[in-house]
């Protein structure tokens, strides 16, 4: 059975964060908390941008005027256009040459090892190999930890544990590396594809308004629409199964795409 096919939504973003190309450019005044410059890299007519003040710099500040002075030359990141085509730029993604080589030595799909720094309920922070001294640059999200259904990434990692991960994207602006630990993992569904019109039973894990997830297999979660629970006029799922208990249910599709399995009913839940 083949790899699911990357999400086409996913990968467009991707390519928007990826490095732009680095400008020479001279401070010219304040327009607001944006920095406004010239391109100082071109010959013939000036032409003008614009440095939004969150991508100033990494500092703190309460204006950009405190790390910035008119007839300052700086080097900045292109990042887009304004609608009427003035070109934006980051000085941030470029603030910390070091940084800005280390990261943009990563490829995407590219394997490396790291340190877990800190573990939080939004994501996991990794000190990378060959980091810069002093940084913390690689960074994981929740949905990249595991196949498996977590409650917490702590079940996932612990801080000081060594990893070893895919990366996603080296972003010079955020100035980290999104990581994925489960891309080095087989899709559990890709095994489980076989089990459509399957009659199993599993705990419910989680209740929300509009149905409940089942636990089918390893790392493997169904989701039962509320419609499907039950014939009985109830508004939420609750009213007739509690997370824990042991619910029967058809597996109706497995799709590998959205990574996602489909239940129906078969029979209501076994509340022994």
């Amino acid at each position: 059975m083949s790899e699911p096919a990357p999400d086409p939504r996913m990968q467009s973003l991707i390519n928007q964060l990826w490095p732009g190309a680095v400008r020479t450019v001279k401070v010219i005044g304040f327009d607001g908390a944006d920095i406004l410059v010239e391109f100082v890299d071109v010959g013939g007519g000036a032409e003008i941008g614009r440095i939004p003040r969150h991508e100033a710099s990494m500092r703190r500040m309460e204006h950009p005027s405190e790390l910035f002075e008119v007839g300052q030359e700086i080097n900045a990141e292109e990042i887009g256009r304004w609608r009427e085509g003035q070109l934006r730029l980051s000085a941030r993604a470029c603030e910390i040459p070091a940084l800005r080589s280390f990261l943009l030595a990563f490829e995407r799909g590219q394997v490396v090892a790291g340190t877990v720094s800190a573990v939080h309920n939004f994501g996991v922070f990794v000190h990378v190999d060959g980091e810069p001294d002093g940084l913390c640059t690689g960074f994981i999200r929740v949905p990249d930890l595991t196949w498996g259904w977590i409650h917490h990434p702590s079940e996932a990692v612990e801080a000081g544990q060594r990893i070893t991960a895919e990366v996603i994207i080296a972003e010079t602006r955020s100035g980290q590396v999104t990581l994925s630990l489960k891309a080095l993992q087989e899709d559990p569904l890709i095994r489980f594809a076989d089990q459509v019109g399957r009659i199993l039973t599993g705990p419910v894990i989680k209740v929300v308004p509009f149905g409940v997830f089942v636990q089918l297999a390893p790392d493997v979660v169904g989701f039962l629409h509320l419609s499907e629970l039950t014939d009985e006029p109830v508004e939420t799922p609750d009213q007739f199964v509690d997370e824990g208990e042991l619910i029967t249910v058809k597996v109706t599709e497995v799709d590998l795409q959205r990574h996602r399995v489909r239940l129906g009913a078969a029979g209501g839940a076994d509340r022994t």
